[in-house]
C-alpha cells in the first residue's frame, strides 16, 4: 500500500471550501488540461453513492475509471473510491481542516499498484511524480478559484447568458461561474436538452426567445467561427465576420428590447483590432490598425450598438492569445517543441500580447461586477513578449531547446494571410483599463502560467506534454 498526500491554505472557511467542491463546476475546473480524460457518467454533487465514469489514457491503453463517492461529512469531508479503474486499490479522502485564517486542504490518498512488487518497481516512481503534478495544479488552481471568487462574496450571485459556452474558452467560464455559485444558461443552436440551454439560430436570423432570457442579470457573448480553423478563403473570410457581426448585433438587439434588460453585457472582441504596429504600445485609446482583422473587430463591435444604446453597460474584450493546456495555440506549438525543431518565427521580432485563462476568467468575473469599467478592455498580461522570448520560453519549460527558426516565406506559403497574421504580426498590446481598476494578475508571468497548464508545477514528467490532451 502506498501514500500520497498535500496540503495547502485556502483563503476561505472551511464550510465554504466544501461547497465549492460540491458545486457544479468544480469537478470540470480541477480536471488537469494536459490528462487524456473522457467523462461517461457524472451525477452531480458528491453526496454518498453518486458516481463518476470515465476513461483515462494510460499509455497507448484507455481504461474504464468508475469513482464512487462515500463517508460524506458536510463541511469538513468527503471520499472518492475506485470501484472499477487502473489501480488495484485508490481510496482519496478530501479534509478541510479549521485554520486561525481560512482553513486547511488536506488531500490524502491510499492506492495499490497492480502487480504487487513488480507493478510498484515499474510504475511506482512515474505514479509518484503524476500525483505530484496533478495535486499541484488541483490545490493552485482551488486556491486561484477560491480567492477569486471571495472577492466578490459580499456581491450577490449572478444568472449568467453565455453563448459559445461549448468553446474552449465558454466551458471553462461556465465551469468556473457555476463552481462560484452563479447560475449560467447556454445559448445553443440545437434543440436544448434541459432547463440550462436556451434555443437561437442567429444563422437563420432568429435570436434567442425575448421571454427565455428577461431578467437575466449578464450576458457573455463569446460565439464565433474560428479565425485559425484554415486559409482565408473567401468563404472562410464570409464566415468569420458574418458569424461575429450577425451574431453581436442579433443579441444586442434582443436585449435591448427586453423588459428587464441585464446589467452588463461582455462582448469578445480581440487585439487584431489594433492590426500589426510594430514596437508601438497599444492600450484601449489606440486607433483601429488596417486590414481584414480589424475591419471585422470594428465591425463586430459597432454590431452591439442596440445594447449600448439601450443603456446597458458593454464591455469589448479585446483579448489576446489565451494561453491554456486545453487547446489553443498553444498545444499546436508544443509538437514542434517537443521534436525540438520550435524556433522563432519570421525573425521572432514581433510582439507577443498574450493572458493565461486563469486570469481571462479572473477580468472577465470582475467585468461582470466593476460598474467602473464599460467600452473596449484588453484581457492580456502587463508583460507581454516577443516571439523569440515567447518560444524560448515554453522551450525551457517542457525542457526542450529551440532549434530550427520558422522563416516568414514558409509562414506564407503554408498557411497565406491567416498564418501572417495570426503568427508574425506584432501587437504589444497594454491592459490599461485592467491596470487602472486594480485587477490581480495571478500569472503575469510566461513561464509560472505555461508550467501551470502544462502540469509541471513539480518539474519535469515523462511524457511529451504535446502527446498529452484533455477531451
Amino acid at each position: 500500500m502506498s501514500t500520497y498526500e498535500r496540503r495547502s491554505r485556502l483563503p476561505v472557511e472551511a464550510p465554504e471550501a466544501y461547497d465549492w467542491h460540491a458545486r457544479d463546476g468544480a469537478f470540470e475546473r480541477l480536471r488537469a488540461p494536459w490528462l487524456d480524460q473522457h467523462v461517461i457518467e457524472r451525477a452531480a454533487g458528491i453526496q454518498d453513492g453518486r458516481r463518476l465514469v470515465m476513461q483515462v489514457r494510460l499509455g497507448p491503453v484507455r481504461r474504464r475509471w468508475v469513482a464512487v463517492h462515500r463517508d460524506t461529512d458536510p463541511g469538513r469531508s468527503f471520499v472518492d473510491e475506485q470501484v472499477e479503474g487502473p489501480f488495484r486499490r485508490w481510496v482519496h479522502r478530501h479534509t478541510f481542516r479549521p485554520a486561525a485564517s481560512g482553513c486547511v486542504l488536506e488531500d490524502h490518498v491510499d492506492y495499490e499498484l497492480p502487480c504487487g512488487a513488480a507493478g510498484r518497481l515499474v510504475a511506482g516512481p512515474s505514479v509518484r511524480r503524476t500525483l505530484a503534478n496533478l495535486f499541484a495544479f488541483r490545490h493552485r488552481r482551488t486556491v486561484d478559484d477560491l480567492a477569486r471568487h471571495a472577492a466578490c462574496a459580499a456581491r450577490p450571485r449572478l444568472r449568467v447568458l453565455v453563448s459559445g459556452a461549448s468553446g474552449m474558452i465558454g466551458t471553462e467560464l461556465s465551469a468556473f461561474l457555476r463552481s462560484g455559485g452563479h447560475d449560467v444558461v447556454s445559448l445553443v443552436r440545437r434543440t436544448p436538452r434541459d432547463e440550462t440551454e436556451i434555443a437561437w439560430r442567429p444563422d437563420e436570423g432568429r435570436g434567442p426567445d425575448p421571454a427565455s432570457v428577461d431578467g437575466v442579470d449578464a450576458v457573455v457573448h463569446l460565439a464565433g467561427a474560428s479565425i485559425a480553423g484554415g486559409r482565408w478563403t473567401t468563404a472562410r473570410r464570409r464566415a468569420i465576420y458574418e458569424s461575429r457581426v450577425a451574431g453581436t448585433g442579433l443579441l444586442a438587439a434582443t436585449l435591448a428590447g427586453l423588459e428587464h434588460p441585464p446589467q452588463v453585457f461582455l462582448s469578445a472582441s480581440a487585439m487584431g483590432f489594433y492590426g500589426d504596429r510594430g514596437d508601438a504600445v497599444l492600450d484601449e485609446g489606440s486607433p483601429a490598425g488596417c486590414g481584414f482583422l480589424p475591419d471585422v473587430c470594428e465591425a463586430w463591435e459597432r454590431a452591439a450598438d442596440p445594447a449600448v444604446d439601450a443603456g446597458i453597460r458593454t464591455i469589448f474584450l479585446r483579448s489576446g492569445l489565451v494561453l491554456t493546456g486545453r487547446g489553443g495555440a498553444l498545444m499546436k506549438m508544443l509538437p514542434a517543441l517537443e521534436l525540438a525543431a520550435g524556433g522563432p518565427m519570421g525573425g521572432g521580432r514581433q510582439w507577443v500580447s498574450w493572458i493565461s485563462l486563469e486570469d481571462w476568467l479572473g477580468a472577465a468575473l470582475m467585468l461582470l461586477y466593476d460598474e467602473r469599467l464599460s467600452g473596449p478592455v484588453n484581457l492580456t498580461t502587463p508583460e507581454p513578449v516577443t516571439n523569440r522570448e515567447f518560444i524560448a520560453t515554453i522551450g525551457d519549460v517542457v525542457h526542450r531547446p529551440e532549434r530550427i527558426p520558422l522563416p516568414a516565406t514558409a509562414i506564407e506559403v503554408g498557411l497565406g494571410e491567416m498564418g501572417r497574421r495570426m503568427l508574425l504580426d506584432s501587437l504589444r498590446v497594454t491592459p490599461a483599463k485592467l491596470i487602472a481598476a486594480g485587477f490581480p494578475y495571478r500569472y503575469p508571468r510566461l513561464a509560472d502560467a505555461l508550467r501551470l497548464e502544462l502540469g509541471l508545477l513539480e518539474g519535469r514528467r515523462e511524457e511529451p506534454v504535446a502527446r498529452s490532451r484533455a477531451t
